[in-house]
């Protein structure tokens, strides 16, 4: 599938004529805003000048961040120096325009900028202010800085990933951070719908650690009930057998979920071994799982026989839920990806089409739309200040020479005058 080429602003889409100022950095901010311009928001991304710090994580090509090709998609994007005054004065006028602010700073960095809720809602009462934060707003952790994989730990959620005999390690992407966009991009759609009824906006607050923890649900009560401390179980998930993934004769892996009855004895049929539904210690649910080594074991024997294909092609026939390990490779040859229209091509001024992950989640009567890859840092600043602010272009030079906004144009300048100095002092 390829971009939509239209211009986002005359778009279709659920969150068509709602605007949002992004002012978080890294994932978590800029991912809800994501979500949220991919269903037809109009976000206005504010950046300083030094670019946010996703532009330095993940691959690159061209000089350009993959990564920012798609985690900005579908946005306005300014640079503006908060640090000083007059930068300030310019965000603060952007948030007064706007519907929803996601800002992902420790707490009371707005405060100190006078950009607080409390400050805005002033003159903006329906405002909703999305916060992201390593451990929220309020309590004794609040001032901590904490990254993803910080509240992750704190959570517990970390503790019980892995294989028990090694440390815990963690997933490759920024698991608890996308985690918690999304929590924030709910909280926001929820306030919405509360403005409606009321006229008056709210604040969103949403943690790392608290996102994270959400997902110890099950673990939660075993403890408060019987003491039961949740631990690393591999592949395995606890209670819940057969649930786990298997080798295959081709050095691959394949992931087997037959845990109700019925399904498990589909499973104990393509195996060849379909007296094993009627073993006590395999008849019901609550057994397997009381003896999840031998039922794993007798799994494993019959896919260490036969490749990934051959597994998937027999255990799919007999309606038993298993698949194999994917590989970027395999996602790009799968043809329910392209079907689902879940690898979309962006256009990108300098890399051409870059694939991107398609719209989560899929919307009947006014689906989302991806229509630009992410732009660089400044790319949009005499647009946005132009057209929503109504400054003149005298104006913006002004504020572009004492540093106070950042434009691409300039910085493309500044790449090149320095490659020239950098040439002549090699001659």
């Amino acid at each position: 599938m390829t971009a939509d080429d239209k211009n986002k602003r005359s778009g279709a889409g659920p969150l068509r004529g709602l605007r949002v100022i992004e002012l978080g950095s890294t994932v978590a901010g800029p991912f809800c805003a994501r979500l949220m311009a991919d269903f037809g928001a109009d976000v206005i991304k504010v950046e300083q000048p030094e670019g946010d710090a996703v532009r330095s994580m993940g691959t690159r090509r061209e000089g350009r961040s993959l990564y920012g090709t798609s985690i900005f998609r579908n946005k306005r994007i300014v640079s503006i120096n908060m640090r000083q005054e007059e930068g300030r004065q310019l965000v603060r006028r952007l948030c007064l325009g706007a519907d929803i602010v996601v800002e992902n700073f420790r707490p009371g960095t707005l405060e100190r900028w006078e950009l607080g809720y409390d400050d805005l809602k002033k003159e903006n009462p329906g405002l909703i202010l999305v916060r992201i934060s390593g451990f929220g707003q309020s309590g004794p952790y609040s001032n901590r800085s904490g990254y993803g994989v910080v509240g992750e730990a704190v959570s517990g959620l970390r503790e019980i990933t892995g294989d028990p005999d090694r440390p815990p390690p963690r997933v490759a992407t920024s698991l608890t951070d996308y985690i918690t966009g999304l929590y924030g991009a709910f909280g926001a759609m929820m306030a919405v719908v509360e403005r409606h009824r009321t006229g008056v906006g709210q604040v969103v607050d949403a943690a790392l650690y608290e996102s994270s923890f959400s997902f110890m649900e099950p673990h939660v009560p075993a403890f408060q009930q019987l003491g039961k401390i949740a631990e690393r179980a591999g592949s395995r998930l606890p209670g819940n057998t057969p649930n786990s993934i298997y080798p295959t004769l081709d050095n691959r892996f394949v992931v087997i979920a037959a845990a109700s009855d019925p399904v498990f004895y589909r499973l104990a049929e393509v195996i060849g071994k379909p007296e094993l539904a009627e073993e006590p210690k395999f008849r019901t649910a609550v057994a397997r799982a009381e003896n999840e080594d031998d039922c794993d074991r007798h799994i494993s024997d019959w896919t260490r026989t036969k490749s990934v294909e051959q597994i998937e092609e027999e255990l799919l026939a007999a309606n038993v839920p298993a698949a194999r390990i994917y590989k970027m490779d395999d996602i790009f040859d799968d043809p329910h990806f392209q079907a689902r229209e879940m690898l979309v091509h962006a256009a990108d001024p300098a890399l051409g089409d870059v694939a991107v992950a398609g719209v989560v989640p899929k919307l009947s009567g006014t689906p989302g739309a991806i229509w630009r890859a992410g732009a660089q840092c400044g790319e949009d600043t005499y647009d946005v200040l132009e057209s929503e602010l109504h400054l003149s272009r005298q104006e913006i030079e002004r504020l572009e020479k004492n540093a106070t906004v950042k434009s691409h144009t300039a910085s493309i300048g500044h790449e090149k005058e320095q490659e020239e100095k950098s040439v002549g002092a090699s001659k």
